[in-house]
């Protein structure tokens, strides 16, 4: 028989039986050129990252980053540091607890929120973190994040309300200036700022809210209402002209949402809701999202406890992203390690869970701090209506001739499971050509013969450009 097209650019998709589907993408994401091209669709590599600075140990993993007249500031451990643009460190002051903090910004100052704790507010020029200590901070109840819109800082507080600082001025507060969100008698969980509209989000609704000026309390109920609450309140996150959140509504699930319109619309897959519905109710608060652009990809990424699903919201497909862990000599993956991203100097910067490093992320790295990535695709069941097949002739299209000094003969490789996923075996390596083998074809051979069906796996880990761009095989 001819060689057949045989699809690779599905994305992530792994069902609960993985016999339906063992799709995983990790470390890949799918690329739609926009003219004719040699393929349709392509797997290009997701980016690496370069060491700028650190801030130090273990204890010292990131909480949280943020922009602020061009700079890039970072809460790592129980500091607040400033990011320069030779890329030194300035360390501007304590910041207390161990979670994630909330940040939110005017142009003159810098709100840090920690979560039921203290708020804190930087001043540059003199270089000034004040701690808030106005006791009408919390006559509402603890406050827990933040937002900025119109002037004010806007906290949500634990007694279902939600509070605004003086215009301008992130210390002072007034007792009096609170509203609540009344449509639903819900919990009160995170405020969210969208195209100057100020949304009060609870834990199975949201409800809109404007300044409409004049004295008192600024902002009243503006009329739209949403039959959707966050489950997560640091999923809340910008996404290419809209805004995604985990949650769900009155005795729903929870799922990842798209604001559109003035509604919601699902965006998570079946096989992402099904990763959602295992976490316990305080892993899913815990859950925690990023985006960027780059080279004409818009990603948000939704980081969960050991994984974290990455969708490119302008090709629609979800991917995952993880790190790569040594221990006792053998790589593994393990959850992404990036725990924020922030645009700064021109380039794509992260911070760390696991230590102080702070990085340039980027397409043109191909390693984590040094660290091979480990990319893995895996196929679709194939089947021949459950009868058996021989698999004669594969062939991975790639970009060849991506060898380099560091990696003369970089290898791909290739093994198959008969049992729907659960099981791989007979591991064969392919070269992706060495440096200048640009017509070099990766080709595998007498695959085997398979009872009911067949799911292949690719996995790159050599630290070379990453391209996969078409897969076709001979199937008997």
């Amino acid at each position: 028989m001819a060689d057949t097209p045989l699809p690779i650019t599905n994305g992530f998709y792994v069902s609960d039986s993985l016999p339906i589907s063992a799709q995983e993408c990790v470390n890949w994401y799918v690329n739609v050129p926009q003219a004719p091209a040699l393929a349709a669709e392509t797997l290009f590599g997701t980016p690496g990252i370069n060491q700028l600075a650190t801030t130090g140990t273990v204890k010292q993993g990131n909480r949280g980053s943020w922009s602020l007249k061009g700079k890039a500031y970072f809460v790592n451990g129980n500091a607040l540091y400033r990011l320069n643009a030779d890329f030194t460190l300035d360390t501007l002051g304590t910041i207390s607890g161990t979670g994630r903090v909330s940040l939110a910004d005017n142009g003159t100052q810098l709100f840090i929120m920690v979560p039921g704790g203290s708020g804190y507010i930087f001043t540059d020029a003199p270089d000034t973190l004040t701690t808030i200590t106005d006791l009408d901070f919390t006559a509402n109840g603890a406050p827990q994040y933040v937002v900025f819109i119109d002037g004010y800082f806007v906290l949500t507080t634990d007694s279902k309300k939600f509070i605004t600082s003086a215009l301008n001025n992130g210390l002072a507060y007034d007792a009096l200036d609170f509203g609540t969100a009344e449509a639903n008698p819900d919990d009160t969980v995170a405020p969210w700022v969208f195209k100057n509209q100020l949304y009060i989000t609870g834990s199975i609704t949201t409800e809109a809210f404007q300044n409409t000026g004049g004295s008192g309390f600024p902002f009243t109920r503006a009329g739209l209402y949403l039959s959707k609450g966050v489950s997560a309140p640091l999923s809340l996150v910008d996404a290419n002209d809209t805004f995604m959140f985990i949650g769900a509504g009155q005795n729903e699930s929870p799922a990842i949402w798209s604001f559109v319109g003035n509604t919601v619309q699902k965006t998570s897959t079946t096989a992402i809701d099904n990763l959602l519905q295992d976490l316990t109710d305080d892993e899913l608060s815990q859950v925690f999202a990023w985006s960027y652009a780059e080279k004409g990809a818009y990603f948000v990424g939704f980081t969960l406890p050991s994984t974290c699903v990455v969708i490119d919201t302008i090709t629609g497909r979800w991917h995952e992203r993880k790190s790569t862990q040594t221990i006792n000599g053998v790589n593994s993956l393990t959850r992404f390690r990036v725990n924020s991203v922030v645009n700064a100097y021109g380039k794509i910067i992260v911070a760390d869970s696991i230590d102080g490093r702070i990085g340039e992320m980027s397409r043109e790295f191909y390693t984590e701090y040094g660290a091979n990535i480990i990319r893995r695709v895996t196929t679709q069941p194939f089947i021949n209506n459950m009868n058996s097949f021989k698999v004669a002739r594969l062939e991975l299209t790639v970009e060849s001739g991506v060898g380099n000094t560091a990696v003369v003969d970089p290898q791909m490789m290739l093994d198959i499971s008969s049992d729907g996923g659960k099981t791989f075996k007979d591991e064969r390596h392919r070269s992706l050509g060495k440096i200048g083998e640009y017509n070099h074809r990766a080709i595998w051979r007498r695959n085997g013969r398979y009872p009911r069906m067949a799911v292949l796996r690719f996995t790159l880990s050599d630290a070379v450009k990453p391209v996969i761009i078409s897969l076709v095989g001979d199937v008997l």
